[in-house]
Parts: C-alpha cells; structure tokens; sequence
C-alpha cells in the first residue's frame, strides 16, 4: 500500500514560501526585473496573465526589465489564500491578485487573476520552481467575478504586502 500522507508545513516553511510570494509582487511593484526575477529558482519558470512563459531567472529579470523600461505596468495588490505542503520540500501557494493601473485608485477588474506557485526547498532555502497567473474571468459566474473585486479593492492603498 502506497502511504499518499503529505507532510505538514511548518510554520517557518509556510512564512518562507509567503515571503517569496510577496518579494516578487514587490519587484513587480518597483518596476524592477530582478528583484521580481530574485525569489525564483535559476531554472524557475513564470507564465504571466497572457500565457507568456519565462524560464531561467536571468531571463526572467531581463525580460521583464525590458518591459518595465517600455510600459507603464499597473501595481499588484494581493492575498494568499493557502499554502499547503505537496511533498517533502514542495509547496503550493494559492492567491488572488488584482492591478491598479497607474491613472486609476481601483483595481481593474479586467486584471484580476489567480496566481499558483510552486516553491521547492532543495535544502538550501525555499524558492519559486513555477509562478502561474491565470485571467480569473468566472466566465459563467459573474457573481465570483464581482466578489474578487469587491475582496481586491478592499486591498488598495494597503500594497501587496502579508496578508
């Protein structure tokens, strides 16, 4: 009989897996290419809100310099929604994410998404293996639509910052 018990994270584990999180929505937020590329493994992969894939954190930070050099990006608010362990040193971390637009003092419900990470701790500190942003559009449900804005804008002027 295979044992399919996933072990627990520990407090510790689960504030480190957050705090890559975090780092790299603060990167994002300070329009800098490697400090959102920081976090993540060196062979990580990003896949953003259009289905842009990014792999290496070299890559990554240049890519995404590029872009900060090139267009204004709106600034991420955010909440994790769980972290929960999947093996020994793999962790899955949920959320929900939202952008203001640089002229705008509210989320652009257009942008709001749901963001999965991977994070993996190989014994030497915990880092991002995967980042996936999905467009969280509810086509069917406008009503869930409508709730993660209301839960997002609650979130602006806050930061993306814990939570």
């Amino acid at each position: 009989m295979n044992d399919t018990r996933v072990t627990e994270l520990s407090p510790g584990d689960e504030s480190a897996v957050r705090a890559l999180y975090h780092r790299v929505l603060e990167g994002w937020n300070l329009r800098d290419g490697a400090a959102f590329a920081g976090p993540f493994a060196p062979d990580g992969e990003v896949i953003g809100f259009d289905g842009t894939r990014h792999r290496g954190r070299s890559v990554m930070a240049a890519e995404l310099g590029r872009v900060f050099a090139d267009h204004a990006t709106p600034e991420y608010v955010a909440k994790v929604r769980r972290v929960r362990a999947l093996a020994p040193g793999v962790a899955q971390l949920d959320a929900v994410a939202g952008l203001v637009p640089d002229d705008a003092e509210d989320v652009d419900p257009a942008l709001n998404a749901v963001q999965t990470v991977i994070a993996v701790d190989a014994g030497a500190g915990w880092r991002i293996a995967l980042w996936q942003t999905t467009p969280a559009r509810y086509d069917l449900r406008p009503d869930l639509a409508q709730a993660l804005t209301a839960e997002l804008r609650a979130l602006v002027g806050r930061g993306p910052g814990p939570r």
